[in-house]
């Protein structure tokens, strides 16, 4: 039989292999229910076994079961229910009818059963609920529609219950948001050792990663999966959360009534980082996502995977599944724009990119110029195909997205973010000497480009010609300071460059 991983390591951690039953009983967490389920596992019919099943069942029940678990689960295969607890194996099995009643009891006093949105197995009926009378999990397996049968679905769900189950056999009646914060981020990151994936996996297979089902067989998730495991959680523990989404990113955060916030890295295990962190020279505020929103941003997630595997029919239907969540958003009608044009419709793509022209959003400091570009004739779509493909580590795929933006370049001059993109290869590559004209001539066509700004800024700083720093600098501050936003980047360069010269 395969050693449940809790138990060995407990074993290891009290050289208790050579010792009784009855002795590595008594060392046993009283909270834990996968070490008690774990010690069932190795003695089911001793009674100190039969005992840990006792225990770990009223953990599970929070004490409010008045059956004996050894008189209900004989009728039932047991083994699948303990196996989702301790992950002694690989996956989530389907479970019949039986284990999921059982399970689902157990679960029936959770936050997320007084939902709206719980019951329903009708996405239309989700799309008609306020944002906060959704089910998280419930609404992205209706939504997603893979052909799941309810069976699988319900598995699922049962398997996220018996996580939130384990966390609050962890808490008191009268815990506080906080101390549900520090019990969630244990039992994820510590026990379940949930871990944002290598970048060679989740760069090739982002999607596998995304999805709740993937992150939940795999214990392995990028910014979005786990954020998404973590709101389930939080709705089944009444914590309330909100989803905040920097550019390409996504974490979680508690707010208080006093407004003290404690952000949630779901990619750092947890740890609160400080919310200017996030504020970058083009971000000047946060944006907060609703529940709702949340699951459109997972169809975009997908929609972005299909996008860069040159996939444009896959891509638009995905991002027409988000339009069904995310309401007249910049970014979506953007990127769905573009992606009708690689499709060859064009006639769908042009009133999205009229609408985003000319547009800034409140949390950005500037506006995106390639709608502009493409509406005016500046830029073909090989142009826009070629600033947004992807690179990778490896110095060939960065000579090979320049060299397609430079043959584009000679068709198109006057196409802004080609000029701009074509810049930052060289700064990729590590030669500023190449980067710092094209910049140049980009802040010319540009000048309220707070980023291309700092560039120079800084490569001039490198260079030690300071005057040329310090002009660039304060270019770079007035763009984002006349929108009340003093970024970190700009401060730390500032520091840096007053040491070595004082500003003219």
């Amino acid at each position: 039989m395969r050693l449940p991983l809790t138990l060995f390591t407990l074993l290891c951690s009290t050289s208790l292999f050579a010792s009784s039953p009855a002795s590595i009983y008594s060392t046993l967490d009283p909270t834990s229910i996968t070490q008690h389920f774990a010690f069932y596992e190795l003695y089911p019919h001793l009674p100190e076994g039969r005992k840990a099943l006792k225990v770990a069942w009223e953990l599970l029940s929070g004490g409010k079961t008045e059956a004996d678990p050894e008189l209900i689960l004989p009728s039932i295969d047991l083994q699948p229910i303990i196996a989702f607890v301790n992950r002694s194996s690989e996956g989530v099995h389907i479970l019949d009818d039986e284990q999921l009643s059982v399970i689902e009891k157990l679960g029936k006093h959770l936050g997320n059963r007084r939902l709206q949105g719980h019951g329903t197995w009708d996405v239309e009926y989700v799309l008609s609920l306020p944002s906060d009378e959704i089910d998280l999990a419930r609404a992205l397996f209706l939504a997603e529609n893979d052909g799941s049968s309810k069976q699988k679905i319900r598995s699922y769900e049962a398997n996220i219950d018996l996580m939130a189950l384990q966390i609050l056999a962890r808490l008191s009646p009268n815990s506080t948001p906080l101390e549900k914060v520090r019990a969630i981020n244990d039992y994820i990151f510590n026990e379940m050792r949930f871990r944002f994936p290598p970048h060679s996996l989740h760069a090739k297979d982002i999607d596998m990663y995304t999805l709740l089902p993937s992150v939940l067989d795999s214990r392995r998730g990028v910014c979005l999966g786990v954020s998404i495991l973590y709101l389930c959680l939080a709705q089944r523990l009444e914590l309330s959360l909100e989803a905040i989404t920097p550019p390409g990113h996504i974490y979680v955060r508690y707010n208080d009534a006093d407004g003290e916030i404690t952000n949630i890295e779901t990619t750092a295990r947890g740890i609160d980082v400080p919310s200017e962190h996030y504020l970058g020279l083009e971000t000047r505020k946060l944006q907060l996502r609703t529940i709702r929103e949340v699951i459109g941003l997972a169809f975009m997630n997908q929609a972005a995977v299909c996008w860069h595997r040159d996939d444009p029919k896959t891509a638009v239907h995905l991002y027409e599944q988000a339009q069904r969540f995310l309401d007249d958003d910049y970014l979506l009608n953007m990127f769905l724009g573009f992606n009708y044009l690689f499709n060859g419709q064009e006639e769908k793509g042009r009133p999205l990119l009229e609408k985003v022209r000319g547009f800034t959003p409140d949390h950005m400091i500037g506006q995106d110029t390639v709608a502009e570009d493409y509406l005016n004739g500046k830029v073909d779509i090989e142009g826009i195909q070629a600033i947004y493909s992807e690179v990778n580590e490896s110095r060939k795929s960065i000579l090979e997205k320049q060299k397609r933006i430079l043959e584009n370049l000679a068709k198109y001059p006057a196409f802004r973010q080609g000029r701009l993109h074509l810049a930052i290869t060289w700064l990729q590559l590590g030669r500023y000497k190449e980067a710092l004209p094209i910049l140049e001539q980009y802040v010319q066509a540009c000048p309220e480009d707070p980023s291309a700004n700092y560039y120079l800024s800084a490569i001039y700083t490198e260079r030690l010609n300071y005057n040329q720093a310090w002009h660039y600098l304060s270019e770079a501050e007035k763009i984002v300071q006349a929108k009340n936003h003093r970024p970190r980047a700009l401060k730390e360069l500032r520091q840096g460059l007053a040491r070595i010269c004082p500003e003219p």
